[in-house]
């Protein structure tokens, strides 16, 4: 097994029911901005933290708003089975979107983190 390599948080997502709520209340106390973005599952704000770590607002049936970090690994099918091994219970998969892949984990104490493996860039200088 390779030496563990610290995985940076690079995306930080806000699940909520109040979608207007919450990106008013962030804008306003810290200012973030936030853009709509379209999907085809809901709403969803794109959010601005005012540094390289990016984020979103997700609009969901959640009853308590909850933060959800996104740690990026180099491969996520082993370091999501790795989380199961070592005793999450996995939340979501890894699934393919447009720009990567990503998974969830639940510890046994409540703590979700998501991973996420972005996809390859083309090669150096064509994209």
């Amino acid at each position: 097994m390779r030496p563990c390599q610290p995985s940076r948080v690079v995306h930080l997502e806000l699940h909520t029911h109040d979608l207007a709520g919450a990106s008013t209340f962030y804008g306003r106390l810290l200012c973030w901005r936030t853009e709509q973005i379209d999907v085809r599952c809901g709403s969803y704000q794109a959010l601005a933290l005012g540094g390289a770590l990016d984020g979103g607002i997700v609009e969901c049936g959640a009853t308590h708003a909850r933060w959800l970090p996104y740690a990026e690994v180099e491969e996520i099918e082993a370091v999501t089975e790795h989380g199961r091994r070592l005793g999450a219970s996995v939340l979501l998969e890894p699934r393919e979107g447009p720009a990567g892949w990503r998974s969830v984990l639940a510890t046994s104490e409540g703590g979700e983190i998501a991973l996420w493996q972005p996809k390859q860039r083309l090669a150096r200088g064509t994209g």
